[in-house]
């Protein structure tokens, strides 16, 4: 039997699966964050984790996508608490490894390395967790998208859980049709609009052809076929041949955060099934137009869309911890 303590943290260190799988449908915890949680334990916080940001994000501009889709990924998966950067132990399996993450999800060594020169200027004051929201914010902005104030106080799990990162619709398929996505953000207390507004992250950043031969070869209606020709140059049909090739997200501007992405949308260009269904006759079209048309909207509304999803169950007080190593509790 759990704790009073225990029960009053949305994650712990042994907690069974369907404990877990209650808490993710629970939506975004009420646990209050702060821009200024470490305006006096570390001031130079935000200056430290952005300059290893631009050094990163310098020498490979796809890394700023990556470090991104980090923070979501950890997000959906018990929440904004680090978990998906532990590595496996003897009592857990790691959320590396879950389908959606492993050879995808990127920017681990970055995220060692901003914990590294955080703990030479403030020892045992900033978690992992907290680490990779700034670092989303940092590089989005590095690569000409909005900024935003990235509320903290974030404590780190001290376990992960493969199970969850696997469960279909707790991370949202790039196989998914309109309706399988608005539920997987809904069921992370995120709104329609938060949906298509954080989909144009997709303005930066490559995939694999095994995650996109499918929509070039088999989804003929949804997609310009010139579109599908060029791609289909660089993954061709037989599975296992070229299934590592990349293509950028964006054809247009991949290196450049804007709103290409919803243009790219309107001409059937979408790479991910998941991408070109927020375009596609459905609920969603009117959005999609308007990010189109309006790059401030845009802007400002995926900002607004990060600061929500970055307060998805954090855990606060006296719950998880301060990693020493990012990949290792304590």
């Amino acid at each position: 039997m759990l704790s009073s303590s225990s029960s009053s943290c949305l994650t712990t260190a042994r907690m069974a699966l369907a404990i877990v799988l209650v808490a993710i449908f629970l939506g975004s915890s009420s646990a209050h964050l702060s821009t200024k949680f470490y305006s006096k334990s570390c001031p130079i916080l935000f200056g430290t984790v952005k300059s290893v940001v631009t050094s990163a994000v310098n020498k490979e501009k796809r890394m700023g996508a990556s470090l991104l889709r980090l923070h979501f990924h950890d997000c959906f998966v018990q929440g904004c608490d680090g978990s998906i950067l532990l590595d496996d132990t003897s009592y857990f399996k790691g959320e590396k490894i879950a389908f959606p993450n492993n050879n995808s999800v990127r920017g681990y060594n970055v995220i060692d390395d901003i914990k590294n020169a955080v703990e030479e200027v403030c020892p045992g004051i900033v978690s992992c967790a907290d680490i990779i929201a700034i670092a989303a914010r940092d590089s989005t902005v590095l690569l000409g998208g909005p900024t935003w104030n990235v509320k903290l106080g974030r404590r780190d799990s001290k376990t992960a859980n493969l199970n969850v990162a696997n469960t279909p619709g707790v991370l949202p398929s790039p196989f998914s049709n309109l309706s399988a996505l608005i539920s997987s953000f809904q069921n992370q207390g995120l709104s329609t609009r938060d949906l298509v507004a954080l989909s144009g992250a997709h303005t930066i950043g490559k995939t694999r052809c095994t995650i996109f031969r499918d929509r070039i070869y088999k989804d003929t209606n949804t997609i310009a076929a010139s579109f599908a020709k060029k791609r289909q140059r660089k993954c061709p049909r037989e599975t296992g041949s070229g299934d590592d090739n990349l293509a950028p997200l964006d054809l247009e501007t991949p290196a450049f955060f804007d709103n290409y992405y919803y243009k790219n949308l309107i001409n059937k260009k979408g790479l991910l099934h998941s991408d070109q269904a927020l375009y596609s006759g459905g609920s969603t079209d009117s959005l999609v137009k308007k990010y189109s048309k309006n790059p401030a909207l845009f802007n400002s509304h995926f900002a607004r869309a990060m600061i929500k999803m970055g307060n998805i169950r954090p855990l606060t007080g006296s719950c998880g911890e301060i990693r020493k190593n990012c990949r290792i509790a304590n």
